[in-house]
């Protein structure tokens, strides 16, 4: 039997694991074009969704180009940045439940194209309402639901 403690999502954020790292494109990477790629640190993505305003809004695309430049690599790793960001979102929603006061904004977070993440804690409805209580306007699109004119509210990093 394994008597192993479960990792709390907040000591999954603190597990760099060798993170992060700089490597050449290549293999079935390669598609995303040529040059280097950064592998962020699970907290180098929270580090950048912490410092997103009141009011003002992020996508991962553009937490991507910000890593992506901090590290002067081409790109950043867009399976390892949108893996990171929900595990900062669940790190914020358990500090959160645990009543921390100074946690990560993760519903400021957007995936492309201004949708909200539903795999972030307190689901859609539960962002929708922080959204909507810092003035943002979702609607339903398709299956999705999208913050309003998100480019308008996007952060300058």
């Amino acid at each position: 039997m394994n008597l192993t403690k479960k990792k709390t999502w907040f000591e999954k954020l603190e597990d760099n694991k060798g993170l992060p790292k700089v490597q050449k494109i290549g293999g079935k990477m390669s598609k995303l074009g040529e040059g280097t790629m950064v592998i962020p640190a699970p907290m180098e993505v929270d580090e950048i969704m912490r410092k997103v305003p009141k009011g003002k809004l992020i996508t991962i695309n553009e937490i991507r180009i910000a890593l992506a430049k901090k590290h002067k690599a081409t790109i950043a790793c867009p399976m390892t940045t949108g893996m990171f960001a929900w595990i900062a979102a669940n790190a914020a929603g358990e500090q959160r439940r645990n009543g921390e006061k100074n946690f990560t904004p993760y519903w400021r977070t957007l995936r492309a194209g201004g949708i909200i993440n539903e795999k972030y804690p307190d689901g859609v409805d539960g962002q929708i309402q922080l959204l909507e209580m810092a003035g943002h306007r979702v609607v339903k699109k398709g299956k999705n639901y999208v913050v309003l004119n998100y480019e308008e509210s996007l952060v300058k990093l």
